[in-house]
C-alpha cells in the first residue's frame, strides 16, 4: 500500500471533489474551507456563521419547540429528540458564541429535563441520565456548546472498564467493553479537553480508550484478531459482505464504526500507527471512480431534516470525514518517516 493515500487521486479528481463539496450546505462548504483548502481564517469563519442563518442548521434552530425541546423529549429512540438535534448541530459547527447557539441553549438548560426511570427522572438535560452511551453524547454536546458537563464527565470516568472502553451493559454485569458505547464517550471527553483544557485524569482515559480501538485494528476482536461481523448490540452486520462497524453512515447517532473510529483519531490527534493501516485500506476501498464516498447505511428513525441524497448515493458527509481521515494519515506517514531519517 502507498504511503500517502492521496497519490491515488489526481490533482484534477480532488479539485472535482473538493468543488462538488463546496456546492453544499454551509454546514458542510466551511469545514471543507478549513480542512481542505487553503482559505484564510476569515473566510473560513465568514462561512461558519452561516451555518445559523441559512441551509441545513437554521432549519433545525427553526424546529426549537416553544419548551425549548426538540421532539418534545431530551431523548427518545426516533432520533428527533433534544440530543440528536444537538448532536446533528455539533456534527455541523453551529458557532457556540453565536446568538442563535446561545438562545437555543439557554432554553435547553433552562427547560428540558430528562423523562423516566427514578434515578434520572427529572433531570436538568445536562446533568444527564444514566447509560453511558446517551451521556457520552449528552457530554459531548453540553462540552461542545459550552455548558456546565463536569458531573456528566466524573462519572464516565468512574465507569470506565478495565480493558479501557465503555459499555452500558456493564450495570447488568458485563466486563467487556463495547465499540458502541466506547465512541460516544470518548467523544464526550475529548470535547471536554477541548472547551475547558488538558486534564490529566481526562487524558489518561482517553489514551485508554483510544488504546481500545487500536489493539483492536478499529474493528477486530482482540481475544482472535478476527473481524467482528456481528454487532448484537444493534444488530448491524453479519457475514463477509456487510461485517459490523464496516459500513459508513451519517449520522452516526450512538453506532460505532470504521469512520467515526478514525475522525476522533484523527481529532484528538493520535499519531498514525500500523494498527490502523488497514482500517485506512477500508477507508481507501470504498472510495469511488469520482473520488466519492456513499451513504452505506442510514439508521431506522425520523430524520429531522433530510441531509443526504439516501443509501447508495454519494454522501458529501462521508467524503467530507473520509478525505480528513486520509490527509491525516497520510502527513503522519509522513512525518513518521521524515523522523526515521533524520535518526538514522
Amino acid at each position: 500500500m502507498s504511503n500517502n493515500p492521496l497519490t491515488w487521486q489526481t490533482p484534477q479528481s480532488q479539485q472535482s471533489v473538493r468543488q462538488w463539496l463546496l456546492d453544499a450546505d454551509p454546514s458542510i462548504r466551511w469545514q471543507v474551507l478549513r480542512d481542505l483548502t487553503d482559505a484564510s481564517a476569515e473566510e473560513v469563519a465568514q462561512e461558519r456563521a452561516r451555518v445559523a442563518t441559512e441551509g441545513a442548521g437554521a432549519r433545525l434552530l427553526a424546529l426549537q419547540q416553544p419548551n425549548g425541546s426538540w421532539g418534545g423529549v431530551a431523548w427518545n429512540r426516533g432520533w428527533n429528540s433534544t440530543m440528536h438535534v444537538l448532536m446533528l448541530l455539533r456534527d455541523m459547527g453551529l458557532d457556540p458564541v453565536s446568538d442563535q447557539a446561545g438562545y437555543a441553549l439557554a432554553r435547553v438548560r433552562s427547560h428540558v429535563t430528562w423523562q423516566g426511570a427514578a434515578a434520572y427522572d427529572g433531570n436538568p438535560f445536562f446533568v444527564g441520565e444514566v447509560e453511558p452511551c446517551i451521556n457520552g453524547q449528552v457530554g459531548a454536546v453540553g462540552a461542545y456548546f459550552g455548558q456546565d458537563v463536569l458531573g456528566i464527565v466524573e462519572r464516565l470516568l468512574g465507569e470506565q472498564l478495565t480493558d479501557g472502553g465503555w459499555n452500558c451493559e456493564a450495570v447488568n454485569g458485563s466486563t467487556r467493553s463495547s465499540f458502541n458505547t466506547t465512541i460516544c464517550v470518548l467523544e464526550a471527553l475529548l470535547e471536554y479537553e477541548l472547551s475547558i483544557g488538558s486534564h490529566p485524569e481526562v487524558t489518561a482515559a482517553r489514551l485508554r480508550g483510544a488504546n481500545y480501538l487500536l489493539e483492536r485494528h478499529l474493528f477486530r476482536r482482540r481475544s482472535t484478531g478476527e473481524v467482528i461481523y456481528y454487532d448484537r448490540k444493534d444488530g448491524v452486520g453479519g457475514g463477509r459482505e456487510h461485517p459490523a462497524f464496516t459500513r459508513f453512515a451519517f449520522p452516526t447517532w450512538w453506532h460505532y464504526d470504521v469512520l467515526r473510529g478514525l475522525e476522533y483519531l484523527r481529532r484528538a490527534h493520535v499519531m498514525p500507527d500500523k494498527r490502523m493501516a488497514e482500517a485506512i485500506e477500508l477507508v481507501v476501498s470504498k472510495r469511488n471512480s469520482a473520488g466519492q464516498w456513499s451513504l452505506e447505511i442510514q439508521y431506522s428513525g425520523e430524520m429531522p431534516i433530510e441531509m443526504e441524497a439516501g443509501v447508495g448515493q454519494p454522501s458529501r458527509w462521508n467524503t467530507l470525514r473520509a478525505l480528513r481521515v486520509l490527509n491525516w494519515y497520510a502527513a503522519g506517514i509522513e512525518h513518521a518517516s521524515q523522523h526515521k531519517q533524520k535518526h538514522k
